[in-house]
């Protein structure tokens, strides 16, 4: 099967998925205790007409399945309505958070590829040595350590006690000013550092299964540079299985990226989502919800297509 209908199958599959995670982020908003109508009035005891009103004016009264038929109609066309709290169009809201989200989630995945890849290779090529005890012991805390208790952690060393980072977001306007560029460093560390303890030993693994194979040995009798044979020969052949994994560690970052920012009070969709979730605000949460299931799906996607690209035999 040629890459280009592996690809074509692959999104096809994914349509399904899409509609069963739009099903079920519908399906859970509604099944939250408590009638939005209370929070638009901000629990004012009206009389059961304006209630009535309020309710058709946000499409409340419809049947279940036409609110939802409508809200994916809506949701394909980037439209997720009002909120209810804010009276704003949902979408100019997740595009004010969802640019801090992103530039938080690509410098932690850049930490995680930057420290994992050369840590796994010193790791494999210096097995059973301090270098290869010290990236083990590493792997096994990054991996055991929750992501916000880390991240108060943090906090605590680097902005409290040594003072280099600032605990409170900066009050300099704008996502790339220094202020809040450095201020997102912590929050990146806090994510990254998990998918930085998975792609070492990964890596290190997969370095080390492919250098007890009999190719590299021949390679070496052959009189090949120790050089040659790891970078053009071990490394390449190694990183099928840490770049399928890495594609699926953006999902991770991604949503590992909601309690993170409640920590660090960090403005982006996670802490839009956790807000909202509180005052019922339907439309808000539905959208974030939904976007952060499909960016788990692309990914996932991604990394079908890698693999594929990178080893075609998975392709049949």
């Amino acid at each position: 099967m040629s890459l280009q209908r592996f690809v074509v199958k692959r999104v096809l599959i994914t349509i399904p998925l899409l509609l069963g995670i739009t099903m079920i982020t519908f399906g859970m908003v509604h099944i939250i205790p408590g009638d939005p109508i209370d929070f638009i009035t901000l629990f004012t005891d009206l009389d059961p007409e304006t209630k009535a009103e309020i309710r058709a004016q946000y499409g409340l009264d419809d049947p279940v399945w036409l609110q939802y038929v409508n809200w994916v109609v809506d949701a394909a066309q980037f439209d997720f309505g009002k909120s209810i709290i804010t009276r704003r169009p949902v979408s100019a809201e997740i595009l004010d958070r969802l640019p801090y989200t992103l530039v938080m989630g690509i410098m932690a995945f850049a930490v995680a590829i930057v420290t994992a890849l050369p840590a796994g290779i010193a790791a494999a090529y210096y097995r059973n040595t301090l270098v290869d005890q010290f990236s083990r012991v590493f792997a096994l805390v990054g991996i055991a350590l929750p992501n916000f208790w880390l991240g108060l952690i943090l906090i605590l060393v680097f902005g409290n006690w040594l003072d280099l980072f600032s605990i409170l977001p900066p009050t300099e306007k704008g996502l790339f000013s220094p202020a809040m560029l450095t201020y997102t460093i912590l929050p990146a560390l806090a994510i990254g550092t998990g998918s930085t303890a998975l792609l070492m030993r990964l890596m290190r693994s997969s370095m080390v299964e492919e250098m007890d194979k009999d190719y590299v040995r021949t390679a070496r009798a052959k009189g090949l540079p120790e050089r040659t044979v790891v970078t053009k020969h071990v490394l390449r052949n190694s990183l099928i299985s840490v770049v399928t994994v890495a594609a699926i560690q953006i999902a991770f970052i991604i949503s590992g990226s909601v309690v993170v920012e409640i920590v660090f009070a960090y403005p982006g969709l996670g802490r839009l989502l956790v807000s909202r979730v509180g005052n019922r605000d339907f439309p808000v949460i539905q959208a974030v919800v939904l976007m952060i299931g499909v960016a788990v799906i692309f990914a996932n996607l991604l990394a079908d297509v890698l693999y594929a690209y990178l080893d075609p035999r998975i392709r049949y």
